[in-house]
């Protein structure tokens, strides 16, 4: 079996052409070769994961070749090079600064520089995460820095720049790295694939490079993790599985939620994301990248921000197009005030379950001002009013307690209004028009919600729809549809296939208790998982009168402790026999 290699270290970059996403620097570094224009101090900035050793690997490599090409690439067969190649070279020297911080390692650094190269003309010291150095290291370090023996050359790496004296960068000649882009980490992890033969789809990459945050090196190990699971055919959902990342379907499925203004369907969703363990800030930010990919997708001219698949793009496009700029707009303006004041929130949870409620009932404003009143029946209490008219400054006047009944709805049938001819003028009373307030911005009231609540038609359910209860062979056989759903969750989807089921049935409502293994196992059920799971279950039994219970797990009969322990033995025997705890207590001895 054949030493394993991981991705981030066999597929490293060996030269400048390879190096991905800083052509910038490679192209310095390169010509300062060719002119024999080289510095003596060097410092790489910038994240993790984006090159910056590898870089000063390539550069070293580069300087020593006794034989290099026209542009100045390394040829691969000296000794130079081939020492390179396999780790022993003895012109390049690294130093971890993070664990050799101190004046002592300084020193030694200093006396080592002075021994020229024995291959080579160019001894490179690469000292990795140079901000650690303590203050006397630096300053013990910059005379040699400054002034170096000619055959040396320092490559200072670090992620934090601003933690490194002033002194220091004055003396080095400064190159900050860029974050890897998406599109370039696809595209090398593509090839890397198609090299081992691994099988993946465009939106599993996708997935592992916004994983990554821009850091090439952390792409491969999640590369590497994602094959140690899904073996070489890789799919999409295997890798949102693996890496425990949020679907774009929950995304694209709250943002249906909140067109068609189902606020119930949105808290639903967000329940079954927090029972998967998301975490809820997290969801929040993805939610608002989605927003933001929509208004992206919306407006024609901005394709090249919208860094994914191109089998998700025209998904985007289709559901920006059936989403109003005005929405989006609104809808961001949510998400990022849920975001920013989460922290402060006393119940998180309601505050964005909140922010999801208005959402929701951002384009529900829209489609009740626009749509036209539910038809109602007309009938004869406006001509009462046109009978005896009231005067508007006179509507409420304190001393005429007769015409105070005409304002008011709830008494109008004790008003001594004269019997009109129709007899359903008694029976459907006039109702008072609600004046309608102007609906400006983004915020929401309790009563703009309610006026919407009550001019929304009430669609009516078919009356036999909850009238049958099902049998108990239909429930045990429907129980089943259930046990996929949670497939995600193993323990829980075995314990609902090994399940008893007991049916009671009680005042038109029947009760469906199934059994688990333990009392913590039903503990969890019933904290975590019941609300959820009977809605499920009510869905696939089309019947909202069935109720989904834990049933009780049976007490175990006590069993008798049997003494193991020297002090357990000596304490049940003196508990057996009243005369050896006296022999004991008179002796004064110790049982312990």
């Amino acid at each position: 079996m054949s030493q394993y290699i991981v991705s981030a270290r066999k597929y490293r970059p060996d030269s400048f052409e390879t190096l991905l996403g800083q052509d910038n620097i490679a192209r310095t570094l390169s010509n300062s070769i060719k002119r024999g224009q080289l510095a003596h101090a060097y410092l790489f900035c910038g994240p993790r994961g984006v090159g910056k050793t590898t870089t000063a690997r390539i550069f070293a490599k580069m300087i020593n070749c006794a034989h290099p090409g026209p542009d100045m690439e390394p040829c691969g067969e000296c000794e130079s090079c081939v020492s390179f190649q396999e780790g022993r070279s003895y012109c390049i020297h690294e130093l971890d600064a993070a664990s050799n911080n101190g004046v002592d390692d300084i020193k030694a650094l200093i006396e080592k520089v002075q021994v020229p190269p024995q291959v080579g003309k160019y001894s490179v010291y690469i000292i990795d995460e140079v901000h650690m150095l303590s203050q006397a290291a630096f300053n013990a370090f910059l005379k040699t820095l400054e002034e170096p023996p000619a055959h040396a050359i320092f490559v200072l790496a670090t992620t934090e720049k601003h933690k490194i004296l002033p002194t220091i960068l004055s003396r080095c000649q400064t190159y900050d790295f860029n974050r890897i882009s998406i599109p370039d980490m696809v595209r090398n992890l593509r090839g890397i694939a198609a090299k081992e033969g691994i099988a993946i789809d465009d939106e599993s990459l996708h997935v592992i490079a916004q994983k990554a945050d821009g850091a090439m090196r952390d792409a491969l190990t999640i590369f590497d993790q994602t094959v140690a699971f899904c073996g070489t055919d890789i799919h999409y959902e295997d890798v949102v599985r693996n890496l425990n990342v949020l679907d774009y379907d929950y995304s694209f499925g709250m943002v249906e939620n909140f067109l068609s203004g189902s606020y119930a369907a949105a808290l639903s969703s967000f329940d079954e994301i927090l029972s998967k363990g998301f975490n809820a800030l997290h969801f929040v930010a993805a939610l608002s990248s989605h927003l933001r990919d929509l208004v992206v997708a919306r407006t024609a001219g901005l394709d090249a921000l919208l860094e994914l698949p191109d089998s998700l793009k025209q998904r985007y496009r289709d559901q920006a197009a059936r989403c109003p700029l005005q929405f989006l707009y609104d809808a961001l303006n949510v998400t990022t005030a849920c975001e920013a004041g989460y922290k402060a929130a006393v119940n998180p949870r309601l505050h964005i379950e909140f922010a999801l409620m208005k959402l929701s009932f951002l384009t529900g404003r829209t489609e009740v001002s626009t749509a036209p009143r539910p038809v109602q029946i007309p009938s004869p209490a406006p001509q009462v009013r046109n009978e005896k008219p009231v005067p508007a400054a006179s509507v409420a006047p304190a001393a005429a307690p007769s015409e105070a009944p005409a304002a008011i709805p709830g008494e109008a049938k004790e008003s001594p209004a004269p019997a009109p001819a129709d007899k359903t003028a008694v029976a459907a009373p006039p109702v008072p028009e609600r004046r309608r307030r102007p609906k400006t911005g983004s915020a929401l009231s309790m009563n703009a919600i309610m006026e919407e609540k009550e001019e929304k038609p009430v669609e009516e359910a078919p009356a036999n729809a909850e009238a049958v209860l099902p049998d108990d062979d239909t429930v045990r056989a429907r129980w089943k549809e259930l046990i996929p759903k949670y497939e995600s969750q193993p323990r829980l989807a075995s314990a609902l296939a090994k399940t008893h089921l007991r049916m009671t049935e009680e005042g038109g409502v029947k009760s469906v208790y199934f059994s688990v293994a333990n009392a913590s196992q039903k503990k969890w059920i019933e904290d975590k998982i019941l609300r959820d799971l009977e809605t499920s279950f009510r869905e696939i039994l089309s019947c909202r009168k069935v109720n989904v219970h834990v049933d009780d797990i049976p007490e175990e009969e006590p069993t008798e402790k049997v003494p193991y322990m020297p002090e357990e033995k000596a304490k049940d025997l003196m508990d057996k026999h009243p005369e050896v705890r006296a022999f004991v207590a008179d002796l004064g001895l110790d049982t312990k």
